[in-house]
């Protein structure tokens, strides 16, 4: 660890030198720090600012008392106490004109380097006489000192966008330096009419010096005349506003970090009984949202909510439904457990209608074993039944059955997913040869289905077609071809899926349209069309067009042919009612009836689903009791743009192990295996402290650390503040990383 203090003056821009420093080092692969200390926010006031320079993560957050290295932009300010407690052998970087030579005095045990940056500031039009800034002028000359080359000048001021002068002012100044090694010490003269005193650094002090570091700060009421003062407020982290499914992701992280796996289960279950699911098939939109991937990537979400279901222990299940109101949940896909869990919990007698032989909807037929494993899906499944919600299975209910537990029941949830398929008429012969993706992907799981040697080609664009194509080579087929008439990018699909697969070895023909499946003598031909991109249709995506030319017209040959084109919702179940939404349907004589999921929808996730049946359970809840449990959370986000990214080290991201492509694609067997071990437990929670706890007070403490007046308190009384000696500067607000203070304006009467 090197360690670095820097004395100037208000105006002189040292706070900057220090971040110039610090970006230098971290574009050359170091862990930096970078921050100031203010006796006064006027110009020309004394002022002090610290960088650290580490191979490793930094963290301490202290300011520096025994400096390696000390820089002074002022040379007024060099006194007998200025180098209190530096390091012997460290550099001394002052801005005089005098030579090195001239300063064998303070030398002693030191390196010392001068450089007359004033007058190349002037030079450069940097500042004026009274007030030159010469933080970049500086800059070049420590720059020299501490072994950095002018590219890397270049670069730190490019980043800080100082260029022009600042670049040319900084560039002679790393030329120009004068460095003057290391002299030996002298031995100290002590008086011995009196004992020495020795500082906790070894340094021998006098009377006076004594007496000077045992004096407290003095404290000034500047509250009647500060114009701001800071405030806490409260924010949401937006990976908690893009979790569709309404998990903390935040809380739940940070009792990862804790190694609170049964705690961070908890947080998770209180929103959704899928964990396990969701850890291995969210599309993550959480970890889209984190502010982390502008720094060193986004913090690894979706895997750490799959160990916390892994190694987490699940709270007891209620012993029995405490209220007399029974529910009717219709369905048992993601949307339908979760409206069916929430509800037990808050203690209904709930009945699950699935028309199929096991539970799970799509998350059992239409998600192949080696991206969900059943054994996880049945454990998840069993701790929700666990909560006294009992299931009728091979009870299809259409609309007349629906009207007959509007009688019986207190409230009717419909959670019957997309049970249409889209098709396409490709004018075949009758032949076996075209299948619809939902039910393709049902006979691979069950193995009803044999492909060696086939070749298959799967026909769009979403995550059904992708899983469709993986399976098939799991199948046997020696070669699979997705067709889609867009391109790759505005696949709905979720992007590593498509990396996954075409790692397998799966071909993705983009811009292309099937025609017409006809046979000759060798078998099934598919006639395509190549296609462009016309203007955008009522989706936003650019509306794909045939080609017209003679060549954009192709056959290829195939044995199979899947149809993976999306699928909507029967609404015969209402007698071709369009689903209510978030409004209870009316008209069938009985109980209100609620929609969730797909059903209601159409958002195509599994966390989409479990959010809109946790939802659901809250609106039957408000009806049935008039109590309404939706708190909303705050309005503000906590966007990058209310960080303070150079407060963050920068941190390794940690993925769990994989199945290598060569290995997987002709079994069935889970690809990802998560994080494993001893080593994998560190990797956890690792992974998980990489979270920035953006607009959420963690308790770091800067705030209270680099309070010049010492008058904010710590994380144990709530970082207050005494207003009467707050002088409003915003020092607090500068430290604070994730933005939980502001400074408001303080209205005078």
């Amino acid at each position: 660890m090197t360690e670095i203090t820097i004395l100037g003056r208000g105006g002189q821009g040292g706070v900057t030198l220090a971040k110039l420093i610090a970006t230098a080092f971290f574009k050359s692969g170091k862990f930096t720090q970078a921050f100031g200390v203010y006796a006064a926010e006027r110009s020309g006031a004394p002022l002090q600012a610290f960088v650290r320079i580490s191979d490793e993560q930094i963290t301490n957050y202290n300011q520096i008392s025994e400096p390696d290295h000390v820089i002074v932009l002022d040379r007024a300010l060099l006194g007998p106490l200025t180098l209190d407690g530096m390091k012997s052998g460290g550099w001394i970087v002052l801005n005089t004109p005098e030579s090195a030579d001239a300063l064998v005095e303070i030398s002693a045990g030191r390196r010392v380097a001068t450089v007359g940056a004033t007058r190349l500031a002037l030079q450069h039009g940097l500042g004026t006489k009274t007030v030159p800034i010469v933080n970049t002028t500086m800059f070049g000359a420590v720059a020299r000192v501490l072994g950095l080359t002018l590219d890397d000048v270049r670069t730190a001021l490019g980043e800080a966008k100082l260029t022009g002068a600042n670049l040319e002012s900084a560039t002679t100044a790393f030329e120009q330096v004068r460095m003057l090694e290391l002299r030996p010490a002298p031995e100290p003269i002590l008086n011995t009419d009196e004992p020495a005193i020795v500082a906790t650094n070894g340094a021998i002090l006098g009377r006076e010096q004594v007496e000077l570091q045992a004096s407290e700060t003095p404290r000034i009421r500047t509250g009647s005349w500060a114009t701001r003062r800071p405030e806490r407020r409260e924010l949401t982290p937006p990976c908690n506003v893009a979790c569709p499914a309404g998990n903390d992701v935040h809380a739940f992280l940070r009792a990862m970090h804790e190694e609170n796996f049964d705690g961070a289960l908890s947080i998770l279950l209180r929103t959704s009984p899928f964990p396990g699911v969701c850890g291995r098939v969210c599309p993550a939109p959480c970890m889209q949202n984190c502010n982390r991937r502008f720094l060193d990537g986004e913090v690894n979400v979706r895997e750490l909510e799959r160990f916390a279901a892994e190694h987490g222990t699940r709270p007891s299940a209620p012993d029995a439904p405490s209220r007399d109101e029974i529910v009717a949940v219709i369905g048992s896909g993601p949307a339908g457990l979760s409206a069916a869990y929430q509800l037990a919990k808050l203690g209904y007698p709930v009945t699950l209608f699935e028309a199929g032989r096991e539970l799970g909807g799509l998350l059992r037929t239409g998600i192949p074993p080696y991206r969900l494993p059943r054994e996880v899906l049945d454990n998840e499944i069993s701790y929700i039944l666990a909560h006294g919600v009992c299931d009728s299975r091979g009870h299809r209910i259409d609309a007349s059955s629906l009207r007959r537990l509007s009688q019986e029941y207190a409230a009717v949830v419909v959670a019957s997913g997309l049970q249409l398929e889209q098709t396409m008429e490709l004018r075949t012969d009758g032949a076996d040869v075209v299948l619809n993706g939902l039910e393709f992907l049902n006979r691979t799981r069950s193995r009803a289905l044999e492909l060696d040697g086939a070749k298959v080609v799967v026909v769009g664009g979403g995550n059904t077609a992708i899983d469709a194509a993986r399976s098939a080579l799991r199948a046997g087929a020696t070669t699979v071809h997705i067709l889609y008439r867009r391109t790759r990018n505005k696949m709905p699909a979720i992007s590593e899926e498509v990396d996954a697969a075409i790692e397998e070895g799966v071909v993705l023909d983009e811009l292309v349209a099937p025609m017409q499946l006809r046979s000759d003598a060798l078998g099934p031909l598919l006639t395509c069309v190549r296609m462009r991109l016309g203007e955008p249709d009522e989706s936003g995506r650019r509306r794909p067009i045939p080609e017209t030319t003679e060549d954009a017209y192709f056959d290829v040959r195939c044995d199979r042919v899947v149809l993976a084109l999306g699928q909507s919702a029967d609404s015969s179940i209402l007698n071709g009612s369009q689903p209510p939404g978030n409004i209870a349907l009316t008209g069938f004589g009985g109980c209100p009836i609620f929609s969730c999921g797909d059903f209601a929808n159409n958002e195509g996730t599994v966390s989409a689903a479990i959010g809109s049946g946790r939802m659901t359970a809250s609106r039957v809840h408000h009806a049935l009791t008039g109590s309404d449990l939706l708190s909303p959370a705050s309005p503000t986000i906590a966007s990058y743009d209310i960080l303070h990214p150079a407060l963050f080290p920068r941190m390794r991201e940690h993925h769990g192990g994989v199945v290598p492509p060569a290995l997987r694609r002709r079994n069935f067997r889970e690809v990802h295996l998560g994080f494993e071990g001893e080593a994998g437990i560190r990797q956890v929670v690792e992974e998980a402290g990489r979270c920035c706890s953006c607009g959420v007070c963690n308790g770091c403490d800067r705030c209270a650390m680099h309070c010049p007046e010492n008058i904010m308190g710590s994380q144990a009384c709530g970082h207050s503040y005494d207003p009467v000696y707050c002088k409003g500067c915003g020092v607090c607000v500068t430290e604070c990383p994730r933005g939980v203070l502001e400074m408001v304006a303080i209205e005078k009467e």
